[in-house]
């Protein structure tokens, strides 16, 4: 164990007590943007009209929101008219338009309209109407930094900001806050170490930190106003770019293997404290749900996946995580055409893994059924998963999503394919067509505040869109896999209440954020895309928004995974004119 840093920051909002909270600066006026919640703004803001300062303290993350949520009557709004701000250096050109979700669900009942300005002031400017007649403008300011990021690329990130005295906030200056001071210390301390070439590095990278910032759930599905969610998320990711450049790899690759990034973010009161140090790597196994799978209402325990593995008998076959952990395998033989069935790929989306499982349950009970089932394919991940959900349940854990490598194992070489094996041993032993792999997606928004707010990388997912199929095929196949998507989607309309799940979804993202720019197929979002770089000719991947649910929402996510992996394996052996050897 090798401890890299280890420090506290001061909470901004007490620095800013301190600061003016003299006699020397009564009758000052000034306004400030930290990341602060709202009833710690608050109770600041009281400290300070008791020393005679006035003063307005507002929220630096998502600004346009909160002054919704704080300061905007939302009652009985006719309309809402919202001209944002475009900046050429954004990650996205509607980046301020997607940092003001769910704005357009908690208006639901009013009008609402957005509008693209090109601005050299980064402000929201609001017109509303009320169904009384009253009218109101407003206009929000909104403080970011023109930066470089930890590979040295331009982007544009919220900030604090600090403005003292009357006058316009954008003459103020840029306030460095405890959040912003938290991640840049992790990014430097991490970055100091001398790391060369691919790794890997360590067992374990622990970024364990305490934030002050209370949580907000918002009345709109899974949201939550979460600080600690996005240091987490902007932690993970910055350093897997870090990592990636050191191994000469391109901004993006899923191929760098630094060791186990683990970003551990609670809340406690106080100052911030951050402690980094490295640790072997995990080998201990958690709870999980350990009930009926058909029943789950909750990410699986290992023991459960392995138990369920079991009762669905067939030829068993296995690779081995880097920790030491089983990657379970079966192969069940009939005369249908084969198909490979996986799951946990990304171990923080988890009804894959139990849908997996339940459809093989089934399948098993057919006769001439002929599959392979590898429901959990990246153990070390999930095992990092049911560890963090411990203390964050609510949060999505990206960190869990690769291997404790830190790769993606479908990205391993096939001279070295770890977990990734069983993959290879499937092919072989079914010379399969079709490989149905499933996944999911935040069910809440994925924001990286402090690397320019959208994940880059990863922008289609920022926002729910309800159930998503992605088909990837070889050359040549498009009408095949045309033809499999309209099967299994025609079927999937069938499942009760998951049609009208993603339309309501839907619905939402064009209103929050416009098209989306892809196209549905009875309903549902899919996405065709040519990937010679996949041994099997068709790959379908579900994609659920899953991560962070539990109770009912998660055996809902859960059926749509399995029924998917029963319209598919149907749908393949009714298809005409498929080979089927390769």
């Amino acid at each position: 164990m090798t401890l890299i840093l280890d420090k506290r920051f001061p909470r901004t909002l007490d620095a800013l007590l301190l600061r003016f909270c003299r006699d020397e600066a009564r009758g000052t006026e000034l306004q400030a943007w930290t990341f602060d919640d709202a009833p710690a703004r608050r109770a600041a803001e009281a400290r300070l009209a008791g020393f005679g300062i006035r003063a307005r303290l507002r929220s630096a993350y998502k600004p346009l929101l909160h002054a919704f949520l704080e300061e905007v009557d939302r009652d009985g709004l006719a309309s809402v008219r919202v001209r944002y701000p475009v900046h050429p250096a954004a990650v996205a050109p509607n980046r301020f338009r997607l940092e003001t979700y769910p704005l357009a669900a908690l208006v639901a009942d009013a009008e609402i309209a957005f509008e693209p300005v090109a601005t050299a002031v980064l402000s929201y400017h609001v017109d509303l109407a009320w169904k009384d007649g009253r009218r109101r403008e407003l206009d929000v300011f909104a403080p970011n930094r023109l930066h470089a990021d930890a590979v040295d690329e331009p982007v544009l990130s919220p900030t604090g900001w600090l403005r003292v005295g009357a006058g316009a906030p954008e003459d103020g200056d840029r306030l460095e806050t405890d959040f912003e001071a938290v991640f840049a210390a992790a990014v430097e301390a991490v970055g100091a170490q001398g790391w060369h070439g691919n790794g890997p590095f360590f067992g374990e990278l622990s970024l364990s930190a305490t934030l002050p910032f209370a949580e907000q759930r918002l009345p709109v599905g899974e949201e939550t106003l979460s600080l600690l969610e996005a240091l987490h998320e902007d932690l993970y990711f910055t350093l897997l770019e870090v990592f990636g450049a050191e191994a000469g790899l391109e901004r993006g690759a899923r191929g760098m293997r630094p060791g186990q990034i683990v970003p551990d973010i609670r809340h406690a009161p106080g100052d911030s404290h951050l402690r980094i140090e490295t640790r072997p790597l995990s080998v201990e196994e958690l709870e999980g749900w350990d009930g009926a799978v058909e029943e789950a209402q909750a990410p699986l325990s290992a023991a459960a996946v392995h138990r369920a593995l079991e009762a669905i008998g067939g030829e068993a076959f296995e690779a081995r995580s880097l920790a030491g952990r089983p990657v379970s395998a079966r192969h069940r033989r009939g005369r249908d055409r084969g198909m490979m069935i996986s799951g946990g790929q990304h171990a923080n989306e988890p009804s894959g893994i139990v849908g997996a499982l339940r459809a093989g349950a089934l399948l098993a009970g057919r006769s001439e059924a002929h599959f392979t089932l590898s429901p959990l394919e990246n153990p070390d991940g999930q095992a990092l998963h049911l560890r963090l959900c411990r203390s964050n349940p609510s949060h999505m854990h990206h960190a869990a999503r690769y291997t404790a490598l830190g790769d993606d194992l479908e990205y391993r070489p096939d001279d070295d394919p770890g977990e990734r094996a069983v993959r290879v041993e499937a092919m072989r032993r079914t010379k399969a067509l079709l490989h149905v792999n499933l996944h999911g997606y935040p069910a809440h928004e994925w924001t990286r505040p402090l690397s320019g707010y959208v994940p880059h990388g990863f922008a289609l997912w920022t926002l729910p869109k309800g159930f998503f199929l992605i088909l990837r095929y070889h050359v040549g196949w498009e009408g095949r896999a045309r033809d499999l998507v309209e099967r299994v989607t025609r079927r999937l309309a069938r499942v009760p209440n998951l049609l009208s799940f993603t339309e309501r979804q839907l619905s939402l993202y064009r209103a929050q954020s416009g098209e989306p720019g892809f196209e549905a197929v009875n309903g549902f979002p899919c996405l065709f895309t040519v990937d010679e770089r996949q041994a099997v000719p068709l790959t379908l991947i579900t994609e659920y928004p899953d991560e962070t649910i539990q109770g009912e929402p998660f055996q809902a996510a859960h059926r749509a995974q399995m029924e998917t992996v029963l319209a598919a394996y149907d749908a393949l052996q009714e298809m005409a004119g498929l080979d089927c050897t390769l």
